[in-house]
């Protein structure tokens, strides 16, 4: 008897032992992962040199592992977590019942079930900052590949003070010329070029009998025959060759499960860290399908920004020899493009009509407008006919959650920010000599 006791009294020990070890070892982990983000948060060239030497060693490890499997590692591993919080509320929840109280191997169960908890957080924090936090706090794409005025001035102004003082020969009038004319001007001359590229192109792309656009297949680099997963990886390569951070290994683009769900969200695509794949939804009307690809795979090549990832995409898009990436490039920034100048003509009346009579906009074909759309009319119906909550409900608490999430990371104008890839088409234009 005396004996067992004192066999249990030195397991206690031991055990303590060890817990105290794995508190200590826990706290020292998360004190770096922190250390780690401070940093970073306040060192641009620390968080350049992790993008540039450590982040590529992650996409070159762990996502050639997840990218072994065919199905979106990344979407799973959010179910197994949700089921593993919901695991935990419940157990916290049976420790108020008695008999779960008295009973020591539930005790025990429970302690060991919570350990395991605790260590995935963990998990999941780390992951979430080597290879998402990190990086929100790089140098961004148009400070390192776009060339800017010699005066240093940020896009509008730079733009304004090119050449023959920003403006094109059309905008001269013998009045003031404002500033926010010119860039509506500007605007107009963007909107434009990417409203013909889309005419002419939804004449070239390939449809069913329907009208529908559909993708046969293309041609990579090297003559082989490929899927558009494929072609996407090849397009963003051969941009790498202009853009080096591009350059580099891509996991295969992978179709989300949960599709029907990413619609309900207005979700194209998904960049899960923890996984490091580039996930698109499958549901959605096919021309929205090349450019996602390309901006959820832009995200595996540290461009973490949704504007920036959007202005990648299309750069990766329009340089394709391939007519449906193209379209879709053009396309992907369409409404981005038309929306900016809906809320010039709401803020400054004057300036848009000004600029209008000098730069007439081009009219969009219906066949663009059909091909513009995030899903098609049939699957909302499929979708909305057998989903569980309303999508409109998804749709909030979905923004909701993105907006809280971007902000966390510093983004502080939070979804707003995909809308900045207009300054970024901009700068580009105006680096091309457009103005």
């Amino acid at each position: 008897m005396q004996g067992q006791k004192l066999f249990r009294r030195s397991m206690k020990c031991k055990l303590n032992k060890n817990f105290k070890k794995s508190i200590v070892c826990y706290i020292s982990i998360a004190g770096v992962l922190l250390l780690l983000q401070v940093i970073a948060w306040n060192s641009r060239s620390f968080s350049d040199a992790y993008i540039a030497y450590i982040f590529p060693v992650w996409v070159n490890t762990y996502g050639r592992l997840t990218g072994i499997f065919p199905f979106s590692v990344g979407e799973w591993m959010i179910a197994a977590g949700i089921a593993v919080v919901l695991a935990a509320a419940l157990l916290g929840c049976s420790m108020l019942l008695p008999w779960c109280r008295h009973s020591e191997k539930y005790r025990r169960g429970v302690h060991r079930y919570f350990c395991f908890f605790t260590w995935t957080v963990l998990f999941v924090f780390a992951i979430m900052t080597l290879n998402c936090t990190m990086i929100y706090h790089g140098s961004t794409f148009s400070e390192k590949y776009i060339t800017r005025a010699a005066d240093g001035k940020t896009s509008g102004e730079s733009i304004e003070n090119n050449g023959n003082g920003g403006m094109s020969e059309n905008s001269v009038s013998s009045g003031q010329v404002t500033s926010n004319q010119v860039r509506t001007e500007q605007l107009l001359q963007i909107y434009n070029d990417i409203v013909a590229h889309c005419n002419e192109l939804s004449t070239v792309v390939e449809r069913d009998s329907t009208g529908a656009a559909v993708y046969l297949g293309g041609v990579d680099s090297t003559g082989k025959t490929v899927d558009m997963e494929d072609k996407a990886i090849d397009v963003m390569q051969n941009l790498g060759k202009t853009y080096d951070q591009l350059d580099g290994y891509y996991p295969r683009p992978k179709p989300m499960f949960f599709s029907d769900f990413m619609c309900q969200m207005y979700m194209c695509g998904y960049y899960f860290p923890f996984s490091m794949e580039a996930n698109y939804n499958d549901v959605m009307y096919l021309m929205k399908k090349p450019a996602t690809m390309c901006h959820e795979l832009a995200h595996i090549r540290g461009y973490i920004y949704e504007d920036e990832a959007n202005f990648i995409a299309f750069l990766a898009c329009i340089s394709s020899d391939d007519a449906t990436f193209q379209y879709s490039g053009y396309l992907s920034v369409l409404n981005y493009v038309a929306n900016d100048l809906y809320r010039t003509r709401l803020a400054d009346p004057e300036s848009y009509a000004a600029a209008r009579e000098a730069v007439r906009p081009l009219q969009v074909l219906h066949q663009v407008q059909e091909d513009n759309i995030f899903v098609a009319q049939e699957e909302w119906n499929r979708i909305n006919g057998k989903a569980i909550v309303d999508t409109e409900t998804v749709d909030s608490v979905s923004d909701t959650l993105t907006d809280a999430s971007l902000k966390m990371n510093g983004v502080s104008d939070g979804m707003v920010s995909y809308n900045r890839v207009v300054e970024l088409l901009l700068q580009w234009y105006a680096a091309n000599g457009a103005f």
